[in-house]
């Protein structure tokens, strides 16, 4: 790595390839740019392999302390995780400018969205059922260390070597009131938009819509004619999932039943009609173990030769 630059230009956009962000640390790519963020593909020396990195933007810096206080809070939530479903952290260290640098695994797969624009179907029954079991694993696993995710969406998880892996827990908190609206447009809870009481019932919403995308390749709220201007139109109009509930998933594509009851259930307006992760969990788990016996029975083809 040693033809890579050593300094950044003074511009407000991301630093460039080769910079050295931290101490041992190189730019390869920037990835993404958030409104608080930048994300970058690197090169670690410590390691000796290539690392995801999560800091503030440039221009930002490290006098923006909303900006710091976001990556400094993921960053200790994943570096206190540790769950085969969730992104690990390696470290959080400081930049040459004294901002927040989350060090992280590179995960090589796409995201759930990604997987769907890119082959234009829906994921097979099987796919869905593993998708929402390894889901309800990672959510029920910091659900019992006390924090809700709050930002569950197909974006947000990465297929990486056949497993689902949940990323993005910068808005990641304990349950309880909430007093502004934070989340992403059309994948928050009707509470997140109407700034109520979130729980875990919150995630499940997510994962129902998770689910519901991936199984039909249809997101349940977003419409061509959405509004763009939060100012000029109704907050039902704006954020359509708190204006009735989604179309039964079986609109869309044949399910099993208890499966599409399932995912219909998690996206109820009403937090206390939805299932549990568990709950939820006991469904997906029995359509496993349904779709394996069909395929163990005689005259299913397994175990024959070409």
């Amino acid at each position: 790595m040693s033809h890579l630059e050593t300094t950044s230009p003074s511009t407000a956009g991301p630093h460039p390839p080769g910079y050295e962000i931290a101490a041992g640390y190189r730019l390869i790519d920037h990835m993404r740019r958030g409104g608080d963020c930048d994300t970058y593909d690197a090169w670690s020396d410590e390691r000796y392999t290539r690392v995801f990195i999560k800091t503030v933007r440039p221009d930002c810096g490290a006098q923006d302390d909303y900006a710091c206080r976001l990556v400094q809070h993921e960053g200790r939530l994943l570096l206190s995780f540790t769950h085969p479903h969730i992104a690990r952290a390696y470290e959080l260290v400081d930049s040459h400018d004294g901002s927040p640098v989350l060090i992280m695994e590179t995960l090589s797969g796409p995201n759930v969205r990604g997987m769907l624009a890119k082959t234009q179907r829906p994921l097979g029954i099987e796919s869905v059922v593993h998708l929402g079991k390894q889901l309800c694993s990672a959510l029920r696993y910091i659900h019992d260390r006390g924090y809700l995710h709050l930002d569950v969406k197909p974006s947000n998880i990465i297929a990486h070597g056949g497993h689902a892996r949940l990323i993005d827990f910068a808005l990641s908190r304990p349950p309880g009131p909430c007093t502004e609206r934070h989340g992403t447009r059309f994948a928050m809870a009707p509470e997140q938009v109407r700034v109520g009481m979130l729980g875990a019932a919150t995630d499940v919403w997510g994962t129902g819509l998770v689910l519901y995308e991936a199984a039909t390749g249809v997101h349940p709220f977003l419409r061509e004619d959405a509004a763009t201007s939060f100012e000029e139109t109704s907050l039902e109009e704006y954020y359509p999932q708190i204006a009735g509930p989604a179309a039964p998933v079986r609109s869309w594509r044949e399910l099993p039943p208890a499966m599409a009851a399932a995912i219909d259930a998690c996206l109820e307006p009403e937090s206390e009609r939805r299932p549990t992760l568990a709950e939820l969990d006991e469904v997906l788990s029995a359509e496993a173990e349904r779709s394996q016996q069909a395929t163990r029975a005689p005259g299913s083809g397994q175990g024959t030769r070409a």
